[in-house]
């Protein structure tokens, strides 16, 4: 029976051991070894991707590279922005919760061992050790143990003698820094990810979202950003971009997110007095520098400094850095040389970030000068191999000249600077652009001076060049008088008409008519205005081989394409010394120059016709004016990274090079009289050949004159 007078308990809620051993699950996943490097891994897995995959990028660069749909993909994961994505700083999260409580877990046990001698071993449990060793000493127990610690004293070792009635035990050891390198490597892990936490985009981010920011992915001049746009010059930390052209201020830096941009008002201003590039006989580049002036916005003070590459200057606490250098607006002149007959060359005035609109008819093309380099050091010793194709491009080759030993010969360089090069747009009226990157002075290859007129439909891709030769003034008129002359049917037929009277030997005269329709058949199929039956003029070599392929049994095409490039090299040949005739200049004499530039006319006039544009843009002169990147950034969280790196280093070599031994020493009476028993003991986590060696000299020195 039950006592009417006794209390109930309180009923117990059957869920809360289950509870209580769920979470003590849970902590003991996050504080395991296991876990932590599991986030290692995954972090070390993302440092790749942001590696190999340009990280801020316009997304407009992926979707070329990648296709619509991967670059959507990758998008959606932030693969394009890695190490300010949600997922990666989630893990840095992770990393720092589940590090700490490994070290907040072990350290109680780690300072508790250090402070430990374990003396209160027993005697028992020495016969259990690997190394160990006895002896009778013929002194007393007292003069035993004072020899002892001599011996331990002389050899580093710490030790401490627990008296105890059947004799004394004394615990030594050594090397207890292995332990604080535990501690010390597991904190740097902490103090890393912190400080990169805090130097991140997680501030920005986390500021932005609580004040209202947002991030702007519109144009036009950025004091016209509205404010909300805009963070203040006391945030804690940021990174971003700064360009200032020569004679100019700025102070508002550029922060680039996935989705836009966010500007950074800065405490001070930066003018760029002079921007100084000095270069190597190569024409590399071997110093970058700024001359500035930082104008602090708070006392007025106008602070001189230079800026160099690895030397950044410092105020109020932002570091600012010669990222790299760029077109301030220079000013250029272009010749605009139409590639379509009947149209003149113009001029046109504009400047780098400038722009116009080019127009014939209903056909209209807006011009956008994107950048002039006044010197371009390229290695041209690929390019001495073989002609570029404006139509293709060599992707086999191009991956062997990257992949191999570090020793491939065929890495050789030759560098050179090939002058001046403009760089510029052509947009059509649907928006579709493709870049051009025009050298404004010839380059000699392979013996032929020519001039390099790069064109690319992306900016994932490299530029294709079509190479122009430069006649005997260091022109492009000799070949564009030769392309113009190719376009009018009347002087092809002159041309045919002369190259057949001057082929035909003189016993044969009935042959140069049917030699002359021919030549006239040659010029007309390369300058794309004939055709085979049922096809579309192409022009160029392509339209030859069109024709051939067309009209030709396979088995005569081999015999008949070499009388055909005779006849249509033969007739170009003459074309051009009439266009020479109209233009008053005297005729080519034969010789190795004159082939030459005909064969390489030849070439680069067959290309011309997949030159996707109606007119070339020829650089005629300019007036550089120089801007300087800066990259300004306030990184408080840069002095935890530094003492994590300092941490990091003393615990992996601590770990690495410092072995924790511990020795135990039992001292007692012997059966002789006044002689001492001892019985010696180590212990190491590790055994190498080192340990055994120390165990030895030690169980020598202290068993010196001892009797088994």
């Amino acid at each position: 029976m039950t006592d009417p007078n006794a209390t109930m308990a309180p009923p117990q809620a059957p869920d809360r051991p289950a509870a209580t051993g769920g979470a003590r699950e849970v902590l003991e996943l996050l504080s395991s070894m296991r876990f932590a490097i599991s986030l290692l891994a995954l972090i070390c897995i993302a440092a790749v991707i942001g590696t190999v995959v340009k990280q801020n990028e316009p997304i407009n660069n992926y979707v070329n590279q990648f296709g619509p749909y991967w670059a959507e993909l990758f998008g959606r994961f932030h693969l394009f922005s890695v190490y300010s994505a949600g997922w990666f700083l989630t893990i840095l999260a992770f990393l720092v919760t589940s590090t700490s409580l490994c070290i907040a877990r072990n350290a109680p046990k780690i300072v508790a061992d250090l402070r430990s001698f374990k003396e209160n071993l027993r005697e028992q449990s020495l016969a259990a050790f690997h190394h160990r060793g006895q002896g009778t000493l013929a002194l007393d127990r007292a003069a035993a143990l004072a020899q002892v610690s001599a011996v331990l004293g002389r050899h580093g070792w710490q030790a401490r003698a627990q008296v105890r009635e059947g004799g004394t035990m004394v615990a030594a050891r050594a090397g207890r820094a292995s332990k604080i390198g535990y501690l010390a490597a597991h904190s740097a892990i902490v103090l890393i990810c912190l400080g990169g936490l805090s130097d991140g985009d997680l501030v920005v981010k986390a500021q932005m979202f609580f004040t209202g920011k947002s991030t702007f992915d519109g144009g036009g001049l950025i004091k016209d950003v509205p404010a909300e746009h805009r963070l203040p010059a006391g945030n804690p930390t940021f990174r971003g971009n700064l360009l200032v052209p020569e004679g100019a201020r700025a102070g508002v830096a550029v922060l680039s997110m996935p989705d836009g941009i966010v500007l950074q008002d800065l405490p001070f201003d930066v003018e760029l007095k002079k921007f100084i590039v000095e270069y190597y006989e190569t024409g590399m580049p071997k110093l970058f520098a700024s001359e500035i002036v930082i104008h602090d916005n708070e006392t007025g003070e106008a602070i001189p400094a230079t800026v160099k590459v690895n030397e950044p200057a410092f105020h109020r606490g932002i570091a600012i850095y010669q990222s790299s250098f760029d077109d301030g607006g220079s000013t250029v002149k272009l010749r605009a040389v139409p590639l379509r007959a009947g149209a003149g060359a113009f001029e046109i005035d504009t400047n780098v970030g400038g722009g116009t609109t080019l127009g014939n008819g209903s056909e209209q093309l807006r011009l956008e000068v994107t950048g002039l380099k006044v010197i371009n050091v390229e290695n041209l010793a690929d390019a001495q191999q073989g002609a570029t194709d404006v139509r293709k491009v060599d992707l086999t080759a191009t991956l062997e000249k990257h992949l191999g030993s570090g020793v491939n010969p065929n890495k050789t360089k030759t560098l050179r600077n090939i002058g001046p090069a403009v760089t510029y747009r052509l947009r059509d009226s649907a928006g579709q652009a493709r870049e051009f990157h025009n050298y404004m002075v010839p380059v000699e290859l392979e013996g032929q001076r020519v001039f390099l007129a790069g064109v690319r439909d992306t900016p994932a891709e490299s530029f294709r060049y079509l190479r122009i030769p430069a006649d005997e003034q260091g022109n492009l008129d000799g070949w564009l008088r030769l392309r113009t002359a190719l376009g009018d049917a009347k002087l092809r037929e002159q041309a045919a008409r002369r190259y057949a009277t001057l082929a035909t030997p003189s016993e044969k005269p009935e042959m140069v008519e049917q030699l002359r329709v021919t030549g006239v058949m040659a010029l007309g199929l390369f300058a794309g205005v004939e055709a085979a039956p049922d096809q579309k003029p192409v022009g160029g070599l392509n339209g030859l081989s069109q024709f051939i392929e067309a009209r030709v049994p396979e088995a005569e095409r081999s015999r008949f394409a070499e009388v055909m490039l005779r006849i249509l090299n033969g007739g170009l040949f003459e074309l051009n010394q009439i266009a020479r005739e109209q233009a008053g200049l005297p005729p080519l004499n034969p010789s190795d120059a004159t082939q030459g530039f005909m064969t390489q006319a030849v070439m680069s006039l067959s290309d011309s016709y997949f030159y996707p544009a109606p007119l070339l843009l020829q650089l005629a002169d300019f007036t550089p004016v120089q801007a300087s990147v800066f990259q300004v950034a306030r990184a408080p969280g840069k002095k935890l990274v530094y003492l994590g790196a300092v941490l990091l280093i003393l615990g992996v070599f601590a770990m690495l090079y410092i072995r924790e031994r511990r020795l135990w020493v039992w001292l007692s009476d012997g059966d002789a009289s006044g002689s001492t028993r001892a019985l010696i003991a180590m212990s190491t986590p590790r055994r190498t050949m080192d340990i055994d060696a120390e165990f030895e000299t030690l169980r020598r020195e202290l068993l010196d004159g001892a009797t088994p």
